[in-house]
């Protein structure tokens, strides 16, 4: 079983799954990437916050990323729920933190397709386009069983295959979901005036309204309503949802046309009890899920990612395998605040911008006015939004 033994297996390949298998296979690690890297356009994007972008400059790959991807140098937040307690709009600045920008935007696809680009180059790296159906730990190794072909065997395995993970099932690993009575409409719009690096983002009594910058007069759009509204979008012409569009943006960007792919989804959430198993760790929607608010989603997923490779690396040092228990325990210890908090916080906003009861109005409206006026506290919300400061991987800690 040479030719099927390795040190670190990911079975996922999307935007996580990909980047641990560039990380670990720097590294120096015997890895394989086991999954398809075939990326679907849906009209999704993701702004790459940054320490994201410090660990994609870390893995050599920032280059290629930022020629297709977008600076968001200003974040606005607009209150349109039509609450007494409406707060005037709250724009914030990156260079009120000493950053450029707070992230660039991109499309998913086109993110996939780079860090793909990069494995199918990385040396010591194997890739494997099958599908794994569950996993078994035997003789201090994790064998992963695939689908119509020879199992692999590491001494860890990596999760990210997903919010339907078969492996986090295949160990037992119990996951709590949920769901809100929203769907979000996706779509990239191109428009009349600059954006001028600026991402919008609406709070409309159905969920956020959100236009993020993309390279020349693009944007991209996460319009998050109720069911039966986002289902009669969906049908909408292109022309006709443009229309619709420009008016719900107070046609901030002027006339609008649809310029990309477009997607529907539900709005769920995920959480796990723990984030290991013996031989397996969870990274990204594998081990948690919530709303697209605030570029959290892939942004966590990718701390996940670098504070693993940190776990690995200092067990390494302590003369561990991967996929030990001290390494682990270590990337649990790591991971469980930083995910539950934000969990949590995403989790709350979003409700509260579903109840029509006044003292959750209220402080949401006192919450945009602090943040408006208090320097000291809008600073630190700022940055910890980017950027968490404390247990922040090392991958994430080099200029950017």
């Amino acid at each position: 079983m040479a030719d099927r033994d390795f040190d670190i297996v990911i079975v996922g390949a999307g935007a996580a799954g990909l980047s641990a298998a560039l990380a670990f296979s720097r590294d120096g690690y015997r890895t394989a990437l086991v999954g398809s890297l075939d990326s679907r356009r849906d009209g999704r994007t993701v702004a790459l916050l940054n320490g994201s972008v410090r660990l994609f400059e870390a893995l050599g790959i920032w280059p290629a990323i930022a020629e297709r991807a977008a600076p968001l140098e200003t974040m606005r937040i607009v209150d349109d729920t039509g609450s007494l307690f409406r707060p005037p709009p709250a724009t914030f600045h990156a260079s009120e933190i000493g950053l450029d920008a707070f992230g660039w935007n991109i499309e998913n696809a086109d993110l996939v397709d780079l860090l793909a680009d990069a494995a199918r180059r990385q040396e010591g790296l194997t890739l494997d386009e099958g599908q794994a159906g569950g996993i078994e730990v035997t003789g201090g190794h994790a064998v992963i069983r695939l689908e119509g072909r020879e199992a692999i065997r590491a001494k860890l395995c990596v999760a990210a295959d997903g919010r339907n993970s078969q492996l986090r099932k295949s160990v037992g690993i119990k996951a709590r979901s949920w769901s809100y009575p929203q769907s979000a409409v996706t779509a990239i719009l191109a428009h009349d005036r600059p954006h001028r690096e600026t991402s919008t983002e609406f709070h409309t009594r159905h969920g956020p309204f959100t236009l993020v910058p993309l390279p020349g007069r693009r944007s991209s759009l996460v319009w998050v309503t109720n069911p039966e509204e986002a289902k009669t979008l969906a049908g909408l012409a292109d022309a006709a949802l443009a229309a619709k569009i420009e008016r719900q943006a107070q046609s901030i960007l002027g006339t609008m046309t649809i310029d990309g792919a477009r997607g529907t989804f539900p709005m769920t959430g995920m959480s796990v009890g723990r984030f290991t198993a013996p031989r397996l760790a969870l990274v990204g929607e594998a081990a948690h899920v919530f709303p697209p608010i605030g570029a959290q989603g892939l942004n966590l997923g990718l701390r996940d990612v670098a504070a693993l490779r940190d776990a690995v690396i200092d067990a390494g040092d302590a003369g561990e395998d991967p996929g030990s228990p001290d390494a682990l325990a270590r990337y649990q210890r790591g991971r469980d605040i930083d995910v539950r908090l934000r969990t949590v916080a995403v989790d709350s906003l979003n409700r509260t911008l579903l109840t029509g009861l006044l003292p959750a109005d209220f402080l949401r409206g006192a919450g945009l006015l602090g943040l408006s006026h208090i320097g000291p506290l809008r600073r630190a919300v700022m940055r910890e939004g980017v950027l968490p400061r404390i247990g922040t991987p090392r991958l994430m800690q080099g200029a950017a």
